[in-house]
């Protein structure tokens, strides 16, 4: 079996399976993928995949362009698309691939997380937040996402949870206007770094996370909460622009697109 992916996080869940022959310049899981590369997540390369002779194209229907799909089925290409809007989704859509994929076992890590995340103890208490994952424009989590459920399984309840978009623009002052207990700054889509965001929020404070750990859906979601818990807690966390201090260091780096 021949397969594609034009997911980063469902690249590096399927690799194991050694049926992978393609895959976007955006996927960085494992670090020593070798197979072709075939464009963006939203801008890959038909014709290249197409002469890959893929028996399946991996997809989702947040990270890639319906037009893409759509010219990929009409060149005779299967493609499986993925919806992924909790975790308890994600572990579903994970196990549907990885069969349609030809997994012949089920991998560990896939065990691990599952485990992981059913043991999470509930949060002693909440905190309110606002997760930014773009500026220039400004834009955050908002409504039916999956970084937000994962945030909310760790006690942290982002703000624009109920807006009407999935991922509005909201302009930075309004941010820091609605005077969260934290600010969550991932790496990912836009990276994120101690000297770029935490800057745009003087008074309060932010914590830098892991964007692989908070928004991808693969072997990542088995350290996931644990290390996400400890950037959210403290260890990412307490800078307080304008004159504070980091009392911690961020989680490390991957990618959404």
């Amino acid at each position: 079996m021949r397969v594609v992916s034009l997911v980063p996080s469902l690249t590096e869940a399927v690799a194991g399976t050694g049926t992978l022959v393609g895959a976007t310049d955006w996927c960085t899981h494992p670090a020593d993928l070798d197979v072709l590369r075939v464009g963006g997540t939203k801008n890959p390369e038909v014709d290249r995949i197409v002469a890959l002779a893929p028996d399946l194209v991996i997809a989702n229907e947040e990270e890639n362009r319906a037009p893409d799909l759509a010219a990929l089925r009409e060149a005779g290409v299967e493609v499986l698309v993925t919806e992924v809007r909790d975790v308890p989704q994600a572990f579903r859509e994970l196990e549907r691939v990885l069969h349609a994929c030809g997994a012949r076992t089920r991998p560990r890590w896939l065990d691990e997380a599952e485990e992981a995340w059913s043991e999470l103890r509930p949060p002693e208490g909440r905190t309110t937040a606002v997760v930014p994952i773009w500026r220039r424009p400004w834009m955050v989590l908002g409504r039916d996402t999956f970084a937000g459920d994962v945030l909310a399984r760790l006690g942290v309840d982002h703000l624009y949870a109920g807006h009407a978009e999935r991922y509005p623009r909201i302009p930075v002052e309004e941010l820091r206007a609605a005077a969260p207990d934290v600010v969550v700054l991932p790496d990912e889509p836009y990276r994120f770094t101690a000297d770029d965001g935490p800057e745009a929020f003087p008074g309060l404070p932010c914590a830098l996370v892991s964007g692989r750990h908070l928004t991808w859906y693969g072997p990542s979601l088995a350290e996931a909460p644990r290390l996400l818990g400890e950037a959210l807690r403290g260890d990412g966390r307490r800078r307080r622009a304008g004159g504070g201090r980091w009392d911690g260091e961020g989680t490390g780096s991957a990618g959404l697109r």
